[in-house]
């Protein structure tokens, strides 16, 4: 069995402000060693349930996050960003029995995680064929091109809820809850013990069952903060800038939307 992890930070156990999220920051060494603690829990859950090979996408921000010396020697790794419009996904192919995601936030304009975003704090919401995605939405929808099913999320609550409305039988296991600015949050200790012991039940299950159906067709509706940013991108090819803020692309195929988001978000 081989396994995909999606790696992020937002989502991580005890997460608040902004400044824990950034490198550069004093704060963001603490949480930083959070992050990869729970993503080797995920590993060592992974291997628990029978995985030989674990390759691990380093998928926030700068993509050079996670502590090296930390990860077992079993894994590999991605670090940094390719350009491939895989983004946080970059690695997967068709040979792996499972994408799992650490760490992940809620989409944009939730109020269940005070970092919660959709890939840039340009997208004040981000439309898949009408209803509002998230990172997890877009990144579970990458694995199903590849047919590979995504059985496991850790993040906050709110983020755990919006997974099994498109994967019902994905396992999850919720680090935080927001309430305005502050949030509620598992020790770092519990949570790693948490994920671990999610990770192998969810890969104990039928794998096939969390493999989400994609549509026939696609439409992206991308809205904005500021409509100079609409303005600017609207030059991609089959675009549509119906509103000052909103863009829309519709394509047949998945893989043109991740390509629309690669250059317009």
């Amino acid at each position: 069995m081989k396994v995909f992890i999606s790696a992020d930070i937002e989502g991580t156990a005890g997460i608040t402000v902004w400044d824990e999220a950034r490198k550069g920051h004093a704060a963001y060494e603490e949480f930083r060693e959070y992050m990869t603690d729970e993503l080797v829990a995920a590993c060592e859950g992974a291997k628990a349930a029978g995985a030989k090979e674990v390759l691990v996408k380093d998928a926030h921000s700068t993509g050079r996050n996670l502590i090296l010396s930390k990860l077992p020697a079993y894994v590999t790794i991605v670090r940094d960003w390719s350009g491939h419009p895989d983004m946080m996904m970059f690695g997967i192919d068709d040979s792996f029995s499972a994408a799992l995601y650490t760490g992940y936030h809620n989409k944009a304009g939730t109020d269940t995680n005070p970092l919660a975003h959709t890939l840039t704090g340009t997208v004040s919401r981000l439309l898949i064929n009408g209803e509002v995605a998230s990172e997890y939405t877009l990144n579970a929808l990458c694995a199903a091109r590849y047919g590979v099913p995504s059985v496991f999320l850790s993040g906050d609550a709110g983020m755990c809820a919006e997974a099994k409305l498109l994967v019902p039988r994905i396992g999850t296991v919720a680090t935080s809850e927001g309430f305005g600015p502050a949030t509620r949050s598992l020790t770092p200790k519990a949570s790693v013990a948490a994920i671990r012991a999610g990770v192998e039940e969810a890969l104990s299950r039928d794998l096939k069952s969390c493999l989400p159906k994609l549509a026939d067709s696609f439409e992206l509706v991308v809205e904005y903060t500021n409509p100079h940013e609409a303005y600017r991108v609207s030059w991609y090819p089959g675009v549509e800038h119906p509103a000052p803020r909103t863009l829309r692309f519709r394509a047949s195929d998945f893989f043109e939307i991740q390509r629309a988001i690669r250059f317009i978000v």
